[in-house]
This record gives structure tokens, sequence and C-alpha cells, in this order.
């Protein structure tokens, strides 16, 4: 996920959001605790018993020291760009979040991110800006003042960590 000031923010809390539980409870399953038993023996049953599955989820913005060594030695136009190169693998969903949807920052790393083939979801507003031109998929927020596309944004983000949890730990505890 990519952002800036309060999108920044989101960004955060949606990796907090697919990196542990969020609507159903991802314990670890029995086989996956033997197998990991039989790995490190030393490792309480307390541990594999609180431990829960997750989405490997990465909130760009929270990379200060690469952002800020990018920012100084590069472009700061390019900080998210950078770290979708580095992270970034084909199949992989970059979530692009711009109120005005014309981030410059935002808009290099979706053109990065589509020419290493992972999908790119943009979060916007009333518009869409440049972002909506670029993601493959685009939601508005029908709004074009910031705190109240922010709003608007949570519910929507919160709907898509739902869905994707449900996609992917559809399994009973």
């Amino acid at each position: 996920m990519c952002g800036n000031g309060g999108s920044a923010a989101d960004c955060e809390h949606i990796a907090g959001e697919l990196m542990k539980g969020f609507l159903k409870d991802r314990h670890i399953s029995k086989e996956k605790r033997a197998k990991m038993k039989a790995m490190e023996p030393f490792i309480e049953d307390d541990i594999l018993s609180k431990l829960q599955c997750g989405l490997p989820a990465v909130s760009l913005p929270s990379m200060l020291a690469l952002n800020s060594a990018f920012c100084n030695d590069v472009d700061p136009e390019l900080i998210y760009a950078q770290s979708i190169m580095a992270l970034g693998n084909k199949g992989d969903i970059l979530i692009a979040i711009s109120t005005s949807g014309n981030s410059k920052n935002l808009c290099a790393a979706v053109k990065v991110a589509k020419a290493l083939e992972i999908g790119v979801i943009g979060l916007t507003g009333k518009g869409g800006g440049k972002l909506k031109e670029l993601a493959d998929i685009c939601i508005c927020a029908p709004e074009e003042e910031t705190f109240k596309i922010q709003e608007l944004h949570m519910p929507i983000y919160h709907y898509l960590c739902a869905e994707t949890e449900a996609h992917f730990f559809n399994q009973e505890s």
C-alpha cells in the first residue's frame, strides 16, 4: 500500500488488518503447528496458540530509512516506485491511496507496478484524477473535501480486507 499524509496512515491500518485476524479467527492449523514444533522443538505451545495466519502486506510509507535516503539521494517522486521495484512480484496487488488521485509519487509507483505485472487498486476522491486512468480498478469516493474522502475510504478498505480475508481464510478454525 502507498499513500501520503492521512492516506499513509490508512496504509498502516490496512496492513494491520491483513497481517492478523480481522473478522475471522486465523489460528494456525494443527498440521502447521506440528511442522513448526518439529522444526523448533523448544517453541512453546502457548506461542503457537496465540499466533495467527496472516497475509503479507507492506505499508510502503513506513520504510523511513529507505524513503528518506531515496528522497535525499535520488528523487522524492520515486520513493514508492523504488519500493515496488525492490519488493514487488508478478501477481501482487498494490493499493494506491490518494484523495486527489494526482499524487506524483503514487502515479510513478503505479506505472512501475504495472510494468512488473502487479495489479493496482486505486482509492481516490470524486473524479479519480490521474490514478483513475492508471489503476486496474479505481474506487472513487463521491466527495471532494479531503477529510470526507478519507472518512469514506475507511469502510471501502475495511470491505476489501473482509473480502480478502474471506477468500484466503474460508476454512473453519
